[in-house]
């Protein structure tokens, strides 16, 4: 095992500030005891807690309050041997050990490459032009003040027939967004003769909430159903026009306003690496959390392939995995650093529970399904742990 050089001139670089980044970071910083000089790369100077970006009726009321949803980098390295740089990573060289960033080349000595992921849009004609997506804090804000003016404005018309919303993507993401579109009290968010919504989830080939437990998917369309939201199920999307998606029956969805949430991909500059790729552009790790054929090279989160050795499951691209992912990540950092053996990840499903509309859920948790009321519960508990984590370093309870 090749002992990795780390010092001022060739830190360890993390790529990325959000769950997987921060908290490798962080991790890397405290248990060197702060001794290993530590670089964390991000577009932005805060933490967005993504997972909580559905909650379109709390971002239309919210105004410009952004700090329900974004934690500053400067609170949560507070302590920390850590040096944030704010820019756009151009460059990746895994060989040369570099990175380059608003036109500066950076050496490393060893990175975790923690930089998300990015909508995919399947080569779908007009998907790219749809406004609104929920993957980033701008975009989400962006579809609730849209709603919200949307809905004011036809309120003045009594004759208007209801906001139709179609949203693409049937996984949890695409669920969360529909469903609390559908069940937000416009009346009091817009205007008090706003009319709710109607609102249909196109799942493609892809089965609705596929990977869940069937008692959760049954659930979640009885919840669904609850709402009034329509599924339209085992049918691709073919073209996007302005205002009306294709489908590959020839079929057509006509709609007012559109939301984008078919799923993810590795962002461009990971799926150009020199590496070995998996599905999305994930880059393949081997059960320490290394890139296949470069020590010192850690895949973190969204954009690792890990496959556990013994059962064969593929970690997900959840905040529950790239939580777990990181202190191993980090360990790692550490341990190739001082030339000391690495750990492996072992990766553990602890739960799932996907928010269905204002105050219901449909999750399992400890073993037990759970549903409606006590669903929500759980999720908002998650939800505040993962806040909790990313402000203060440490580990999240719950899921």
């Amino acid at each position: 095992m090749s002992e990795l050089t780390v010092s001022e001139d060739a830190p360890i670089f993390v790529l990325g500030a959000g769950y997987a980044g921060l908290r490798v970071a962080q991790e890397v910083s405290r248990r060197s005891r702060h001794r290993l000089p530590v670089v964390l790369v991000d577009r932005h100077p805060v933490h967005v807690l993504r997972t909580e970006l559905y909650e379109i009726d709390e971002l239309a009321e919210s105004g410009d309050a952004a700090g329900r949803w974004l934690v500053p980098l400067s609170t949560a390295l507070n302590g920390e041997r850590v040096t944030y740089l704010e820019g756009l990573v151009e460059a990746i060289d895994l060989d040369a050990r570099t990175i380059s960033l608003g036109g500066h080349v950076h050496r490393f000595g060893a990175i975790a490459l923690c930089l998300g992921s990015v909508p995919a849009f399947y080569g779908v004609p007009g998907a790219k032009e749809i406004p609104h997506q929920v993957y980033g804090y701008a975009g989400a804000r962006r579809l609730a003040l849209t709603l919200k003016d949307t809905l004011g404005q036809r309120a003045l018309e009594p004759r208007a027939e209801p906001l139709r919303v179609v949203v693409v993507g049937g996984g949890s993401t695409g669920t969360e967004v529909a469903a609390e579109i559908a069940t937000a009290n416009w009346k009091k968010i817009a205007h008090p003769a706003a009319k709710k919504p109607a609102v249909t989830i196109v799942t493609g080939t892809v089965p609705f909430l596929t990977g869940l437990p069937s008692p959760v998917i049954e659930h979640a369309r009885t919840l669904l159903a609850r709402a009034k939201v329509h599924l339209i199920e085992n049918r691709n999307v073919t073209r996007v026009e302005e205002t009306e998606l294709h489908l590959e029956n020839g079929d057509r969805v006509p709609f007012d306003l559109s939301v984008w949430a078919a799923g993810v991909q590795a962002p461009g500059i990971i799926r150009t690496l020199a590496a070995e790729h998996g599905h999305s552009g994930r880059l393949k790790v081997d059960a320490n959390l290394e890139v296949l054929g470069h020590p010192g090279v850690f895949a973190v989160g969204d954009v690792a392939e890990f496959q556990d050795p013994t059962t064969g499951i593929v970690a997900p691209a959840t905040a529950q995995a790239a939580l777990a992912e990181a202190p191993i990540a980090a360990a790692n950092l550490v341990a190739r650093a001082v030339g000391k053996p690495l750990t492996p990840f072992v990766y553990r499903e602890r739960g799932v529970v996907v928010a269905v509309g204002i105050g219901k859920g449909s999750g399992r948790a400890g073993g037990l399904t759970l549903w409606g009321r006590p669903a929500s519960l759980v999720k908002k508990f998650v939800e505040k742990g993962y806040s909790f984590a990313a402000e203060h370093g440490t580990t999240p309870r719950g899921l």
